[in-house]
C-alpha cells in the first residue's frame, strides 16, 4: 500500500479539516468557510494553531493511537532501563556507561516532546495547541534533537581515547572532565535555539494557522507568517546544518582512527570486543545521521510534506525506541547489568 494513500492527500488536508469542522462540534463550526483555520485574538495574532497529524479515517486514527502509545511506553522503558542499569551496577561508572545513560535520559526527553501531543492529537475532534505551548514545543524539540549529534561526537571521542590512547585514557577522561563534557553538550544543545525562536514568536501570525505536521516544525510556521522574515529562516536552516557537518565528519574521523586502531590488536577477542562496543555506536550514528540526510536530499516536488513527516517520525519516535536494543543487545556488561535491574524489580514487586 502506498503510504501517502494511507495518510490522505497532502493537498486537500485542509479541506477536510474544513469540511469537517462544518459537520461537527468545533468552536468555528458556525464560521463561513473563509475564516476556517483562523483563531485570531485581538490585534489580528494568532492564538493557537491546528496540528493536521496524519489525516485518515477516525478508526486508523484510534490504531494509530495504540501503536504510538506501545512503542512510547516501551521507549520510556528500554531508555529507563538503561539509566537504572548504569545507576545501580558500579561496574558500569565509567565514562562509557555514564555517557550511554545521558543519551537514554536525551532520548526520553526526546521523545516526550512529540508523543504525548500526538497521542491527544489522534483522539482530538478538535486537533489543535496553543500558541505558547507550540513554541514550547519546537524549543525542546529542537533543543533535544540538536544536542544529540553533540553527545553523538563526545561518545565517539570517549571511544577514541580508549582504543586509540588506552595509556592516557584513565588520566585524561577523568570523571571530572567527563562530566564537564556532558554538561557542555547540554548547555550547547539548548542555547542554540532561544534567541531565534523567541523574535519568531514576536512575528506577525495572521492566519490560517493549520500546520499540516504533527509537531510545531519551522517550515509550516514560517509559511503561516504574514510577513517576509529571511533572517529568521537564515537561522534555521544554518544552526542545524553547522551541528550536523561539523559533528559529522569529527564523528566520522574518530571510528576511521577506532577501526584502524582495532584491526592492529594481535587479539581476536580483544578485537570482536572492540568491534562490538564500537558497532554499536555506529549503528546508532548511522540511523540518526541517515535519516538527517535524507532529509536534506529529498526533492522538493511531490508528496514532500508526508515524505518528511515519515522521515521525521522515525528519527523521532523510532529511533529512541530501538537505540536501547542496539546499545543492549551486543554488550555482554550492559546485558548482565539490566539482568540485575529485572531481578531487583521482582524483588521490589514480590515484597
Amino acid at each position: 500500500m502506498n503510504p501517502y494513500h494511507l495518510f490522505g492527500s497532502t493537498n486537500s488536508v485542509v479541506e477536510q479539516w474544513a469540511k469537517h469542522s462544518i459537520r461537527g462540534s468545533h468552536p468555528d463550526a458556525q464560521r463561513p468557510l473563509g475564516l476556517l483555520g483562523l483563531n485570531i485574538s485581538e490585534g489580528n495574532r494568532v492564538t493557537e494553531f491546528i496540528l493536521l497529524s496524519f489525516p485518515c479515517p477516525r478508526e486508523m486514527q484510534i490504531l494509530l493511537f495504540g501503536v504510538f502509545t506501545l512503542t512510547y511506553a516501551l521507549t520510556l522503558v528500554g531508555n529507563g532501563s538503561i539509566i537504572c542499569a548504569v545507576k545501580l551496577d558500579q561496574h558500569l561508572h565509567t565514562p562509557m556507561y555514564i555517557l550511554l545513560a545521558h543519551f537514554s535520559f536525551l532520548e526520553i526527553c526526546y521523545v516526550n516532546t512529540t508523543v504525548p501531543n500526538m497521542l491527544v492529537n489522534f483522539l482530538s475532534e478538535t486537533k489543535t495547541i496553543s500558541f505558547t505551548a507550540c513554541f514550547l514545543q519546537f524549543y525542546f524539540f529542537f533543543s533535544t534533537g540538536i544536542t544529540e549529534p553533540f553527545f553523538l561526537s563526545l561518545m565517539a571521542f570517549d571511544r577514541y581515547l580508549a582504543i586509540c590512547q588506552p595509556l592516557h585514557y584513565p588520566t585524561i577522561m577523568t570523571g571530572r572532565f567527563c562530566i564537564k563534557l556532558v554538561l557542555f553538550c547540554w548547555v550547547t544543545g539548548f542555547l542554540c535555539f532561544p534567541i531565534p525562536i523567541y523574535f519568531m514568536s514576536q512575528l506577525p501570525f495572521c492566519g490560517p494557522n493549520v500546520i499540516d505536521h504533527f509537531i510545531c516544525d519551522p517550515g509550516p510556521l514560517i509559511s503561516l507568517i504574514c510577513i517576509h522574515a529571511p533572517g529568521i529562516e537564515l537561522s534555521f536552516s544554518i544552526i542545524p546544518s553547522l551541528a550536523i557537518f561539523l559533528t559529522f565528519p569529527f564523528i566520522l574521523g574518530s571510528y576511521t582512527l577506532v577501526f584502524r586502531a582495532v584491526l592492529r590488536i594481535p587479539s581476536a577477542a580483544g578485537r570482536k570486543k572492540a568491534f562490538s562496543t564500537c558497532g554499536s555506536h555506529l549503528t546508532v550514528v548511522s540511523l540518526f545521521f541517515g535519516t538527517v540526510l535524507v532529509m536534506y536530499i529529498t526533492p522538493t516536488s511531490g508528496h514532500i510534506t508526508t515524505t518528511k513527516k515519515i522521515i521525521t517520525l522515525f528519527y523521532s519516535v523510532f529511533t529512541p525506541l530501538v537505540n536501547p536494543l542496539i546499545y543492549s543487545l551486543r554488550n555482554k556488561e550492559m546485558k548482565t547489568a539490566l539482568r540485575k535491574v529485572q531481578m531487583s524489580m521482582k524483588i521490589l514487586l514480590s515484597k
